[in-house]
């Protein structure tokens, strides 16, 4: 598959439910892939590097990714009542946790990037260290006392209760209840080099793979429960029809919006660079050819 473009994407329910009928070439036109899975962390850093066509990152990476990589208008995680969690073994408040061990699925994601805003917000002093963690380790590490506090995110909304766990704050409900925006949580970026034409067959690739699954939820199934990483079949579905919805499809004014306003908090709070606006724009145009 000299000629496919390689793309990166995680084994997450939604992201396999999204390209499952094009990584099986059932997108009659679309252009070849080659596919490798890979947790969000490791898509942020080859993004960072230049390295891959096409990749799912967390929008808090954009900014040192933009002059490489364009944002595709779909494919990606945005939504409301989505956001991940800060979860803790008891009933706390968050002042509590001044100064305390917080486990985090990577440094360089948007769970973070909302976390050190309402940390900013809601822990006076911030907290203590911060601890990198493999995203299944961090609930039984809150359990069994190893850290204060985890964030965590994606199906663990529907999960923590099994592991005895508190919520202590929803950051979904922080950001929509502080902006009134969407939460952005993961992007679909693609080589600016491979020229707009490219980029326009690429994101509607993306489009008519996805509207193939809502057409037909059983063809990919198997393809998304193998990658599952042990999910129930249930979880599965509910995680995909949280973070699969109409922003998925098409990000929209409402998904532009959310996304500027995130980077502009952030920027502002000198937690990461400014993101000139050129860089944002939606690069191609929904629907254009």
């Amino acid at each position: 598959m000299t000629d496919a473009l390689r793309i990166s994407y995680s084994p997450c329910p939604n992201d396999t439910f999204v390209f499952h009928a094009w990584a099986h070439g059932l997108v009659p036109g679309a252009p070849p892939v080659d596919v490798s899975f890979a947790d969000i962390d490791v898509t942020n850093g080859l993004a960072e590097r230049g390295a891959g066509d096409i990749l799912k990152v967390s929008y808090a990476v954009l900014p040192w990714v933009l002059d490489t990589y364009a944002l595709l208008p779909c494919g990606g995680a945005l939504g409301r009542g989505c956001g991940p969690l800060v979860l803790t073994a008891g009933e706390r408040e968050p002042a509590d946790l001044a100064g305390r061990t917080v486990a985090v699925p990577a440094e360089r994601s948007t769970a973070y990037l909302l976390f050190r805003l309402w940390t900013a917000a809601h822990v006076p002093g911030g907290v203590g260290e911060v601890r990198v963690m493999p995203f299944h380790e961090i609930m039984p590490a809150v359990r069994d006392g190893r850290v204060d506090a985890g964030l965590v995110i994606h199906e663990a909304r529907f999960t923590f209760q099994r592991y005895g766990l508190h919520r202590l704050a929803d950051l979904g409900e922080f950001w929509e209840g502080t902006t009134g925006h969407p939460i952005p949580l993961g992007a679909i970026i693609a080589k600016r080099s491979l020229g707009e034409e490219r980029l326009r067959g690429i994101a509607d690739a993306v489009r008519a793979s996805l509207r193939r699954a809502w057409d037909d939820p059983s063809a990919g199934r198997e393809y998304v429960l193998a990658h599952a990483q042990e999910m129930e079949r249930d979880v599965a579905d509910a995680h995909i029809g949280l973070y699969v919805n109409e922003f998925t499809e098409d990000l929209g004014d409402a998904g532009y919006a959310a996304i500027r306003e995130l980077l502009t908090r952030a920027a502002g709070e000198g937690l990461v660079p400014e993101v000139p606006e050129t860089l944002l724009a939606p690069v191609p145009a929904p629907g254009t050819r």
